[in-house]
C-alpha cells in the first residue's frame, strides 16, 4: 500500500474496555473518537459550551463519527439535535437546523415554538436571540448536543444563526457538532472550538476495513486495489463490496464507483432506472410524491421500483423521505445522466414542484442549474423566491434578483420592474456600488420617463447609503422633472429632503421635507411618509433644534415602530431622560433593530455618567452590526468609546478605537465620518501635550460644517473650547463658544444647553459668575458629568482668585467623577482640592482603574449579573430584572467570564459563593 498514508497507532476504545483498533465502520478514526468523547463528557461535566468542526471530502467518515457522537452523548444523558441540510433544500429559510430541532425524543423544540421562530424569520437578530434562549432554558437541567450533518450546505439563515449560537451560549452546556467538507471558513469556529480534518485511512486501517468486508487476510490485490481509493473509507468499502461479488478485475477510483454503480443500475428494471435518475436531481432526500409527480405517475404506482431500488442498497425510507444511501452513490447516479438530460430535468422538477404546489423557494435550486434566457416563469419565480427572503437574507435575495435580470432578455419590457427589484435587494444586502452599476446600466437604456423616475426613486437609498448626497440630490431633481405617478414624486421630494438634511441649507431642507410630507399623505403612501418624517427629523436634529426634533421622530415612530431609536435619541438631546427610559423599556425584547436600540441605551448610559455600562451597550451594538455585516455605526461607536477610555485615563484602550476609527474613515469617508475622527484625534494630541496639533485638528472637524452641526459632539463643546484655549487660537474657542450660544438660544428648554453654554462661555472669560450661573443650570439636567465639569471649572476658578469656596465645588466635581468611573478626571480634580486645602484630598491616591481580573475587575452591573446568573437565572430572565436587553446581557455574561477566567456557569456560581455574594442582584 501506500507509503504516503502513515500507520495507526492502537488508541482506547470510544466505549472503554479493550484497546486497539474500533469495531467495524470507525477503523482508523480512534484518536478523532477518542477526542470527540472527551469532548462530551467535559460538557457534561459542567465546563460549558464547545465546538467540534468535522472536516475532509465526501466519504471520508464524518457521518460515522457524526453518528458515533450522537448515540454517545444520548447515552450520557444529553438531549440531542441530530439534523443534515440538503443540497437543493439550501433556500428554506431555518431548514437546515430545524431537521434536527423539531425531532428527537424528546425534540428540542417542540412544533409551536418553533412556529414562532419561522413567523419571525425576517427579523434574524431576533430569531438567533429567541433560539438561544429556548436553547439555554432546555440545557438549564440537561446538557445538549446539536449536530448538523453536511453544514456546507446549510441555508443561509441556519448558517446565520451557527456563526452566532455557540458563541451566544458558550456558558450552556451545549456542544455544537459540525459535520462538512473542508472549508477556508466553517461554520461556528469561535471560542472553545475543536477542528478535526479526517485524513486518509492509514494502510493499517483499510486491511482491517478489508479484513471485516471478506473475512481472513487480505490478498496482495485487494491491497493495491485499495490503494486506488485514497484513504477515502466510503470508496474502500463500495471497492470491497465489488470485489466481493465479482472478484479483484476492474478500474480504479473514483470512476470504479460511477461504473459499480452503473453494473448495479444495469440489472435493474428501466422504470426503476428512470425514478433513480429522477431521485438523483431531487436531491439525496427526496419525497415520493415528488419523484412521482416528475416521473408522471402516481407514488401508489412506484412501489416496485422503490423495492427494487432498496435491494440494490442504493436507497432507505425513513417513512418520511427517500434517502440515498450516501451522497457519493446519489452523485454517481447523477453523474450518469448527460448534461443536457440533467438540465431538462431540473428544469421539470421546478415546474413540477411549484404544481404541486411547493414555494418558489423550493423551485429555485432547480432554476439555478436549469434555466436559460428568456424563462418567464423561471423569472417570475427567482423574483417571488427573492422577496419571500430579502427580509432576513438579502445577500441571497440580491444573488437571485441578480439571476432573474440576467436570464431577461435586452429588450424585453420586463427588463425594468425586474432591474428594480434587483437594484433594491443589492441594495438591502450591502452591495451599493454593484446597485448603482445596474441601476445605470438601465438608465442607459434611455427608459420611457415614468419608468426613469422610478429607478431614481430606488437608487436614492442605495446613494444614500453610498454617502453621495450631492449625486443624490441631482437624480432626485432630474427625475422629479419627469415624473407623473404621483406615489413617485412623493419618494423623491422625500428621498431629496433626507439628502438636504445633510447639506449646508437646512431651511430649505425643512421646506423640502414639508412638502414631500404633503405629497406623501395626499399619495398615500407610506414609503414617501416614512422618509418625509425622517427627513424632517433629521433636519431638525442638525439644526440643533430639539423640540422640532422630537416632535417629527415621535411622529415617525407612531407611524412606524421601527423608528424607535430615532425617537430615543431625538428626546436625550433634549434631555428628556424619563421618556427615553420608558421607551427603551417598552422596546423590550422585541425585534426592533437591536443594534440601534444598543446605541440608543449606550447615549443614555453616556449622558447619565454611567460610564461602565454605556460602554457594555456600545460593544453590544457594535456586536450586533457585525453579526449582521452592516457596520454602519461604527464610526460613532468607537469615537464613543474612545472618548470613554480619555476619561478613565486609558490611553492604550482609546489610541486602539482610534485605530478602528481611522481603518473605518477610510472605507467610509463620509463629512460626518470626518468630523468626529478629527474630533477623537484632537482628544489625543492634546492629552499627548501636543497642544497646537490639536488646535489645527478642532479646525479640520469645522471644514464642512459648524462643530455643533455634529450631533456626536455636541456634549464636548466645553472640551473643545478649553482645547483651543490651550492651541492658543482664542478666534476659534470665541467661534465655539458662539455657537454654543446660539444653540442655547434655540432651545431655552432645555437645561444641559444652557448651562453648557454659560460654561464654555465662563472657560473663555476666565468669569467664575459665569461658570456658577453653569452649574446652577446643570443641576437642573440629568447629565452629572457635565455638572461635574462645571464644579471642577469653578472650583478652578475660585482657587485662582483664593476663594474659600473652591474646596466643596471641587469635591462635588470629585464626588460624581469618581461615582462614574472617570478615574482620570476624578484624579485630575483631586490634586486641585488637595492644593486648596493643603491636605491629600478625599482619596489618599489616585483611583486609578480597576485591575484587569479577578471579581474587583468586575463592573457594578457585571456584578448584579454574574449573582444572578449563579442563582439560576437565564439570560432573559436576567435581562427582565435588570430592565435591559438579553443582548447586553450577554455583552456583560462575555466580560465576565473573560475577567474571571471561567468557562461555563457552574464555574461562575462556584466563585459567586466564594465570594460570599449570593443575595438578591438588584440593587444589591
Amino acid at each position: 500500500m501506500s507509503a504516503d498514508r502513515p500507520e495507526t497507532r492502537a488508541v482506547p476504545a470510544a466505549h472503554g474496555g479493550a484497546t486497539g483498533l474500533s469495531r467495524a465502520g470507525l477503523r482508523g478514526r480512534e484518536a478523532e473518537l477518542e477526542r470527540l468523547r472527551a469532548l462530551v463528557e467535559a460538557v457534561r461535566d459542567g465546563d460549558g459550551g464547545a465546538i467540534a468542526l468535522l472536516l475532509g471530502e465526501p466519504g471520508i467518515g464524518k457521518t460515522v463519527l457524526l453518528r458515533e457522537t450522537v448515540s454517545l452523548a444520548a447515552a450520557h444523558g444529553f438531549l440531542v439535535s441530530h439534523g443534515r441540510a440538503e443540497e437543493l433544500h439550501e433556500l428554506a429559510p431555518l431548514a437546515s437546523l430545524a431537521s434536527g430541532l423539531l425531532h428527537g425524543d424528546p425534540p428540542l423544540l417542540s412544533s409551536t415554538d418553533f412556529g414562532d421562530l419561522a413567523g419571525r424569520h425576517d427579523q434574524r437578530i431576533w430569531l438567533v436571540e429567541r433560539l438561544a434562549q429556548l436553547i439555554e432554558d432546555r440545557a438549564a437541567d440537561t446538557p445538549v448536543l446539536i449536530a448538523v450533518d453536511d453544514v456546507h450546505w446549510a441555508d443561509p439563515l441556519s448558517r446565520y444563526a451557527l456563526s452566532v449560537l455557540p458563541a451566544r451560549l458558550l456558558s450552556s452546556p451545549v456542544l455544537w457538532l459540525l459535520a462538512g467538507r473542508n472549508d477556508p471558513e466553517p461554520h461556528g469556529r469561535g471560542p472553545r472550538t475543536t477542528t478535526l480534518p479526517l485524513r486518509p485511512l492509514s494502510d493499517t486501517a483499510l486491511a482491517e476495513l478489508a479484513r471485516d468486508a471478506l473475512g481472513g487476510e487480505v490478498p496482495p490485490r485487494v491491497a493495491e486495489l485499495l490503494d486506488g481509493a485514497g484513504g477515502n473509507p466510503f470508496l474502500a468499502a463500495e471497492m470491497l463490496t465489488g470485489i466481493a461479488a465479482s472478484g479483484t478485475d476492474g478500474p480504479q477510483p473514483p470512476r470504479r464507483l460511477v461504473l459499480g454503480v452503473r453494473d448495479r443500475l444495469a440489472d435493474l428494471r428501466p422504470d426503476t432506472l428512470h425514478f433513480l435518475r429522477v431521485g438523483s436531481v431531487l436531491g439525496r432526500a427526496f419525497r415520493l410524491a415528488d419523484a412521482a409527480a416528475l416521473c408522471d405517475r402516481p407514488a401508489s404506482g412506484l412501489g416496485t421500483e422503490l423495492d427494487e431500488a432498496i435491494s440494490a442498497q442504493l436507497l432507505h425510507d425513513d417513512g418520511e423521505r427517500l434517502h440515498f444511501r450516501h451522497d457519493l452513490l446519489r452523485q454517481a447516479v447523477y453523474a450518469d445522466l448527460t448534461p443536457s438530460v440533467r438540465r431538462a430535468l431540473h428544469r421539470e422538477a421546478a415546474s413540477r414542484l411549484v404544481a404541486a404546489g411547493h414555494s418558489a423557494t423550493d423551485a429555485v435550486p432547480h432554476l439555478l442549474k436549469s434555466a436559460e434566457p428568456g424563462d418567464q416563469e423561471a423569472i417570475t419565480l427567482l423574483g417571488t423566491a427573492a422577496a419571500d427572503v430579502i427580509a432576513a437574507l438579502p445577500d441571497l435575495a440580491a444573488d437571485l434578483a441578480v439571476r432573474a435580470l440576467e436570464l431577461v432578455p435586452p429588450r424585453a419590457p420586463t427588463v425594468f420592474d425586474v432591474g428594480e427589484r434587483a437594484i433594491v435587494a443589492l441594495t438591502r444586502a450591502g452591495r451599493y456600488t454593484r446597485a448603482r452599476e445596474t441601476g445605470d446600466t438601465l438608465l442607459s437604456r434611455q427608459p420611457p420617463l415614468d419608468v426613469f423616475a422610478r429607478l431614481q426613486s430606488v437608487l436614492g437609498d442605495t446613494l444614500w447609503h453610498l454617502d453621495d448626497v450631492d449625486e443624490l440630490t441631482r437624480r432626485s431633481t432630474a427625475a422629479l422633472a419627469a415624473v407623473t405617478d404621483p406615489v413617485i414624486r412623493a419618494r423623491l421630494t422625500a428621498r431629496q429632503a433626507l439628502a438636504r438634511s445633510r447639506g449646508r441649507d437646512l431651511a430649505a431642507a425643512r421646506e423640502t421635507g414639508e412638502r414631500a410630507l404633503a405629497e406623501a399623505e395626499s399619495a398615500g403612501d407610506r414609503e414617501a411618509r416614512v422618509l418625509a418624517l425622517w427627513g424632517l427629523g433629521e433636519t431638525a436634529l442638525n439644526a440643533g433644534d430639539c423640540a422640532a426634533a422630537v416632535a417629527h421622530h415621535t411622529a415617525l415612530h407612531v407611524f412606524d415602530t421601527a423608528f424607535l431609536p430615532e425617537e430615543a435619541v431625538a428626546r436625550i438631546h433634549a434631555d428628556d431622560f424619563d421618556t427615553v427610559r420608558r421607551l427603551l423599556r417598552t422596546a423590550g425584547d422585541a425585534p426592533l433593530r437591536p443594534a440601534m436600540l444598543s446605541w440608543a441605551q449606550g447615549t443614555l448610559n453616556m449622558g447619565l455618567g454611567r460610564l461602565d455600562d454605556a460602554d457594555a451597550d456600545l460593544v453590544t451594538a457594535e456586536r450586533l452590526e457585525a453579526d449582521l455585516r452592516v457596520p454602519g455605526n461604527l464610526v460613532n461607536i468607537r469615537v464613543n468609546r474612545g472618548l470613554l477610555a480619555m476619561l478613565r485615563g486609558d490611553r492604550q484602550a482609546a489610541g486602539e478605537h482610534l485605530d478602528v476609527v481611522r481603518t473605518t474613515v477610510a472605507d467610509r469617508p463620509n463629512t460626518g465620518n470626518h468630523a468626529t475622527h478629527q474630533y477623537l484625534e484632537a482628544v489625543l494630541a492634546d492629552a499627548d501635550g501636543d497642544h497646537a496639533a490639536a488646535g489645527g485638528l478642532l479646525r479640520s472637524v469645522q471644514r464642512d460644517h459648524p462643530f455643533l452641526r455634529w450631533r456626536l459632539l455636541r456634549p464636548q463643546i466645553v472640551r473643545a473650547v478649553r482645547m483651543a484655549l490651550r492651541a492658543g487660537d482664542r478666534t476659534l474657542a470665541e467661534d465655539l463658544v458662539a455657537q454654543a450660544a446660539e444653540h442655547a438660544a434655540r432651545n431655552p428648554s432645555v437645561p444641559t444647553v444652557r448651562g453648557t453654554a454659560a460654561h464654555a462661555a465662563g472657560l473663555l472669560n476666565a468669569d467664575p459668575a459665569l461658570l456658577e450661573r453653569s452649574v446652577r443650570v446643570l443641576a437642573t439636567g440629568p447629565r452629572p458629568l457635565a455638572l461635574a465639569a462645571a464644579s471642577a471649572d469653578l472650583g478652578r476658578a475660585l482657587l485662582s482668585a483664593g476663594d474659600t469656596a473652591a474646596t466643596p465645588a471641587l469635591n462635588r466635581a470629585y464626588d460624581i467623577y469618581a461615582a462614574a468611573g472617570a478615574h482620570f478626571e476624578a484624579d485630575r480634580v483631586r490634586a486641585d482640592a488637595a492644593r486648596a486645602t493643603g491636605r491629600s484630598g478625599r482619596r489618599a491616591g489616585g483611583l486609578g482603574p480597576r485591575p484587569e481580573q479577578g471579581w474587583d475587575a468586575l463592573t457594578a452591573t457585571e456584578g448584579k449579573v454574574a449573582r444572578l446568573i449563579a442563582a439560576g437565572h437565564t439570560n432573559r430572565s436576567a435581562a427582565e430584572a435588570l430592565v435591559v436587553s438579553p443582548h447586553t446581557v450577554n455583552t456583560h455574561l462575555a466580560s465576565i467570564f473573560r475577567k474571571l477566567s471561567v468557562r461555563s456557569r457552574v464555574h461562575l456560581a462556584r466563585i459567586v459563593l466564594a465570594e460570599g455574594d449570593t443575595a438578591t442582584a438588584v440593587g444589591g
